[in-house]
């Protein structure tokens, strides 16, 4: 039986068929245009699942269900999106629309949470019950899984990692707080953490590119060239991300944590001293419940699988 997810996006809407093994067999992606109102928006996702069936050679009918990973919060049990400012959607009942046009069951879930449990179902925490995905990017998102379901709390307003307090009164976030996770582990942060550090050494090899050139890349391509104060921002940055991690293993004491987004592709460069620093300082330190620390699979496919796997 045949599964179909759909990966709502900002920009685009990927839709695609996924078979029994969670492999996707057939795929299609449109602009999503979220200026316009979100019936139309919803329009072009049914005309996308029908493009993808017709791709695989299959009808609706051939399908056990539907699956769609939203941004924003989602109302799962009543398949509502409740707010995504991204889309300017408020209490939008995009299941029961979809529904009517297909008639087959459609599921929803938060899109950081459908990327967690595609992880479980098809990449790096196949099999795992217990695990936590961590995404950064331009903030820091994420998804928990425990006991082999979505864990998304009351409202479904949980799993936001990103807005637990890291420092005291430190950097502005943007949810109006201080100090969160996601204002020193983010992509975002990182570049501003990559302009302090260019300003703060004119000699360094980050002094020498504009600002507004300055990317999530330019301090590891820095640091390839042999320049130490970007080997320091990298370090440091390692701490961060590190000390949010320990955190989830003395709040979870999940088997896996899963680190995704496009800081994840530096591989083992980041890895290697996060895993360290948790060893060396989550509870019980070296004999604590230390989990499985490495990167996500998936990438863009997880959208989909996940969504399907709802």
């Amino acid at each position: 039986m045949y599964r179909i997810g759909i990966d709502l996006g900002g920009t685009n809407i990927a839709v695609g068929v996924v078979n029994e093994n969670y492999e996707i067999v057939a795929q299609h992606s449109v602009p999503t245009g979220a200026e316009r109102p979100a019936a139309e928006v919803i329009a072009d996702m049914g005309s996308a699942v029908e493009t993808v069936l017709a791709k695989a050679g299959l009808t609706a009918a051939d399908c056990e269900s539907m699956g769609i990973g939203s941004p924003g919060t989602c109302d799962s049990e009543n398949g509502v999106v409740v707010r995504a400012y991204n889309l300017n959607w408020f209490d939008v009942p995009v299941c029961r629309m979809l529904e009517e046009r297909f008639h087959i069951p459609v599921y929803l879930s938060n899109d950081a949470n459908c990327a967690a449990l595609a992880e479980t179902v098809a990449g790096a925490a196949r099999g795992c019950r217990n695990m936590v995905l961590i995404t950064l990017g331009t903030g820091v998102g994420g998804g928990i899984i425990i006991d082999g379901k979505i864990h998304a709390g009351m409202r479904s307003a949980g799993a936001e990692m990103g807005h637990v307090l890291l420092v005291l009164d430190g950097e502005p976030c943007t949810c109006g707080r201080r100090g969160c996770w996601e204002a020193y582990a983010s992509a975002t942060a990182l570049i501003r953490q990559t302009k302090e550090a260019a300003k703060a050494h004119p000699t360094s090899l980050l002094a020498k590119i504009l600002p507004e050139e300055i990317t999530g890349r330019t301090v590891f391509d820095a640091a390839d060239q042999g320049d130490a104060v970007a080997e320091e921002v990298i370090r440091r940055y390692c701490v961060y991300i590190a000390a949010g991690f320990t955190d989830l293993v003395n709040a979870l004491a999940p088997e896996m944590i899963l680190l995704g987004g496009g800081i994840s592709r530096q591989g083992e460069r980041i890895l290697e001293p996060i895993r360290a620093y948790v060893a060396d300082n989550c509870f019980g330190q070296h004999e604590g419940a230390i989990p499985v620390i490495q990167a996500a699979q998936l990438g863009n496919e997880a959208g989909i699988i996940g969504a399907a796997a709802l």
